[in-house]
């Protein structure tokens, strides 16, 4: 293809994404209906039910306004040559292709989060606190911000570095040689992000002896299911909204319980949340979905290896020079058809794999304490409980929480 084919190419997949989010928004948002739904009966009341549509409300604007401004800037950056201009910038300061690259995204990721900035802020001090959920303050705002950049330039910098040096060193080989690279880091990251990134935000402090942690490790051992570390995290620091994870592989899993969802569960409540995250393990998604990711991992960094040493794609930015990072640039945007493709098959499948996972959660354990503390978090959130079919396919990688409670067949008391 020309480099004018291949601009046109990028635009049009550019508007076609954004018209389709918008839609997908707007079915979404008419999916809502002013009287409480006979399905919510029991689980949400009205003025409950009128307050999570008045935040879903607020979100979806403010979500609009910036994702209108992103593409339009997105747009404009390549028909005006914007990042044929980043790129000449760039080239004044350095000759070195790896230089180049780190001052041409690291330029573009600081316009990048200056423009986000209002947005970020807004969300937080304005929405999240008018409907009490924020609990950040503006030095812990600020130190994110800038820990969160420290760590992108170190963590994404050095590893883009690596990829362009394995690039400039082989042609033939780079596909598979840089998603070794990256296949590494994931794998890494899977094991020990919790130990060695989360603490740059947050407190982790085993769970104390006591009720909860003998339930937990009651169930653990009765489900066979090694577990040596359980850790609870000051999530109440920025929010008021609960949640917990598992992370790690094999001696280094660990479970982490944000403080917040301890103070909203019951003790039954949080061992069957565990319980579900156990039979994730139990069910061999966590190892299925690491190996599928590094499998659309590797498909991405072949056909980006066929793609990269085209000067067309840099041409097709506004640019007479090729470069790695123009070539990232358009290729990313060339890719995101077949990226959303993969994107709605995994939705599909990790659905799937939650039902499985609620079913061990009731089988094993309480299906009747799992659904009321998914109804309990789902109403503290002010979720949206009546999302619109298409919405859920494209976005979801969860059940609703009205198909979950049917598929364990839970019945609220009266």
């Amino acid at each position: 293809m020309t480099p004018t084919v291949i601009l046109y190419v990028i635009l049009s997949i550019l508007a076609f994404d954004f018209f389709l989010e918008r839609i997908l928004d707007v079915l979404n948002l008419r999916n809502w209906t002013p009287e409480l739904p006979i399905v919510l009966e029991g689980i949400y009341d009205q003025e409950k039910y009128k307050k999570s549509q008045d935040y879903q409300r607020a979100k979806y604007k403010l979500s609009f306004l910036s994702s209108t401004i992103s593409f339009i800037g997105s747009f404009l950056m390549i028909v005006l040559g914007g990042f044929a201009w980043v790129d000449e910038l760039a080239r004044q300061f350095t000759d070195h292709p790896i230089l180049i690259a780190l001052l041409f995204f690291g330029v573009i990721m600081l316009a990048s989060s200056i423009v986000g900035m209002p947005f970020t802020y807004y969300s937080t001090f304005v929405i999240e606190e008018k409907y009490g959920f924020n609990r950040t303050t503006i030095k812990t705002f600020i130190l994110d911000r800038i820990k969160g950049g420290i760590l992108g330039i170190i963590i994404g910098g050095g590893l883009l570095a690596l990829l362009i040096w394995i690039y400039l060193q082989t042609t033939d080989n780079f596909w598979w040689m840089a998603w070794s690279v990256l296949a590494g880091f994931m794998i890494f990251m899977t094991m020990f992000y919790s130990s060695v990134i989360v603490p740059f935000f947050n407190k982790q402090t085993p769970l104390e002896d006591g009720e909860l942690k003998s339930a937990i490790e009651e169930f653990a051992n009765k489900a066979d299911f090694k577990l040596d570390n359980v850790f609870v995290m000051d999530g109440s620091k920025r929010s008021s909204k609960g949640n917990a994870y598992f992370s790690g592989l094999g001696a280094k899993k660990r479970i982490v319980l944000f403080d917040t969802l301890i103070n909203e569960l019951t003790t039954e409540e949080i061992v069957a949340v565990l319980a579900h995250e156990i039979g994730h393990y139990q069910k061999k998604h966590t190892l299925s979905g690491i190996a599928l990711s590094l499998m659309q991992t590797g498909l991405m960094f072949y056909i980006f290896s066929i793609f990269i040493g085209n000067p067309a794609l840099s041409e097709a930015l506004g640019s007479e020079v090729h470069g790695f990072h123009l070539g990232l640039i358009a290729f990313g945007i060339l890719y995101s058809p077949i990226s959303t493709i993969l994107g709605l098959i995994m939705n599909v499948w990790s659905r799937h794999n939650e039902y499985q996972a609620d079913e061990f959660a009731d089988v094993n354990y309480n299906g009747k304490a799992l659904g009321d503390a998914l109804i309990k978090l789902s109403i503290s959130s002010l979720s949206n409980l009546t999302p619109h079919k298409a919405y859920v396919f494209f976005y979801y990688s969860h059940p609703t929480l009205l198909q979950r409670l049917k598929a364990i067949n839970y019945k609220k008391e009266s």
